[in-house]
């Protein structure tokens, strides 16, 4: 910038006047990037509510597809020609399961468990199959951390994680390549938690999948965690790999971080809160491939749904249950009344007219404290869970689930002690 130089009205040169706007610009620049991720941010989350809406009237129908089939399938003769067409019906429902699963995950609505691990021994468990994703052209190297890698998550939901990231690591090498796994422990503090908007100051455990795949430019890595978008052909993906990835992640409380350039290769950076351990946390029975019958124990079944109530009557029968229904909360109680000496446990749905089936549970406990009780529903509510994580004691099955599911359950539910409510 300058201007003329004035002395007694003659002009006798210019005053020039410099000034540094580097700090400015950077601060603008600053500025748009944060605008630009909290617009990302918001849009994933407004997607993620119609995801998690469509998925939980959508399990119930996969519900009663898979019961039904598993219920004829069981009482069909082994040699009849039309067990394979069943067959495929329950592969593709169990398919379409899982579809909804990657969309609740996505939208946090997936109900979990989470307990203690040390990310290093759950990592090394699936190597094996890791291995058998990515295929035998590509190699996977494993760099754990030297020390202990503690997170609190559901151990189904590092599956989730690590199989679309492999897989999406495969996809993106179009022949050999390398797949890099690698963990450890960091601290983040104000400046370097900045690479997300998620971030946050603190103790973390960093898991990191690179691949020397071809990379991705400006424009994909915008869109990389919204569901649906894939750059894949018709046939081979579904969009919801990375959504996944993104739902799990922020549902436990951490935040996702990809660095990747056209052939370049790729890296996405997870960072996961860092766990305190708890050393009283008691092991999960492992029931194998047997499915654990009753013994004519009487349970009363609380569903809405005629269809799925009629569903799980029928199930619980072939398990050797002696079994109640209800249609609504207010038969539920009267029924607890009628016949609270036989009754050993209920299952009831969490979103039900009249009340929710945390104010059902509460009542049908006054009346009879030694009942045990099993919550079902095909997304999250509140009433059971915040963010979609289980209170500690609560018991819990998402729809859709199977026979041998809905057997492991409630085996599970009867033989363990007292329940926190």
């Amino acid at each position: 910038h300058s201007s003329p130089l004035v002395v007694k009205g003659e002009k006798n040169g210019r005053v020039w006047d410099f000034r540094d706007v580097t700090e400015r610009l950077q601060a603008e620049n600053e500025r748009q990037k944060l605008q630009d991720q909290l617009h990302q941010a918001l849009k994933l989350e407004a997607v993620g509510i119609l995801a998690g809406g469509v998925a939980h009237d959508f399990n119930n129908m996969l519900g009663a597809i898979i019961g039904y089939t598993e219920l004829i399938l069981n009482a069909m003769d082994s040699k009849d020609p039309l067990r394979e067409n069943l067959g495929k019906i329950l592969d593709a429902a169990q398919r379409s399961a899982n579809l909804t699963r990657q969309l609740l995950a996505f939208a946090r609505k997936q109900t979990v468990a989470p307990v203690a691990l040390d990310l290093n021994e759950s990592v090394a468990h699936m190597l094996k199959m890791l291995h058998r994703i990515i295929g035998e052209n590509i190699e996977l190297i494993w760099c754990p951390s030297p020390s202990e890698c503690p997170v609190h998550m559901d151990p189904s939901q590092l599956d989730q994680l690590l199989t679309n990231l492999c897989v999406n690591a495969r996809d993106a090498i179009a022949d050999v390549g390398r797949v890099t796994i690698t963990t450890r422990n960091l601290s983040l503090d104000e400046t370097t938690c900045r690479i997300s908007p998620d971030g946050a100051p603190g103790d973390y455990i960093l898991l990191s999948v690179s691949d020397s795949g071809c990379g991705m430019d400006p424009d994909i890595l915008k869109h990389a965690f919204e569901p649906f978008y894939t750059t894949k052909k018709s046939g081979q993906g579904t969009g919801l790999g990375l959504a996944t990835v993104y739902g799990v992640v922020r549902q436990n409380g951490g935040f996702v971080h990809i660095d990747s350039e056209p052939g370049q290769g790729t890296t996405f950076n997870v960072y996961f809160p860092q766990h305190e351990k708890n050393e009283d946390e008691s092991p999960v029975e492992i029931f194998g491939n047997e499915l654990p019958m009753g013994c004519g124990e009487t349970l009363l079944v609380i569903e809405d749904d005629p269809t799925l109530r009629q569903m799980g009557e029928m199930m619980l029968s072939r398990l050797g249950y002696t079994v109640l229904v209800a249609a609504t909360p207010g038969d539920a109680i009267r029924l607890v009344g009628e016949h609270g000496d036989d009754l050993r446990m209920f299952i009831t749905d969490v979103v039900m007219p009249e009340m929710n089936g945390r104010e059902l549970a509460n009542r049908l406990i006054a009346i009879r404290p030694s009942l045990k009780h099993l919550f079902m529903s095909g997304y999250t509510a509140d009433v059971i869970a915040h963010r979609g994580v289980l209170d500690e004691g609560v018991n819990f099955i998402q729809k859709p689930f199977s026979l041998k599911d809905l057997a492991v359950k409630i085996r599970t539910v009867l033989d363990q002690g007292g329940m926190k409510q």
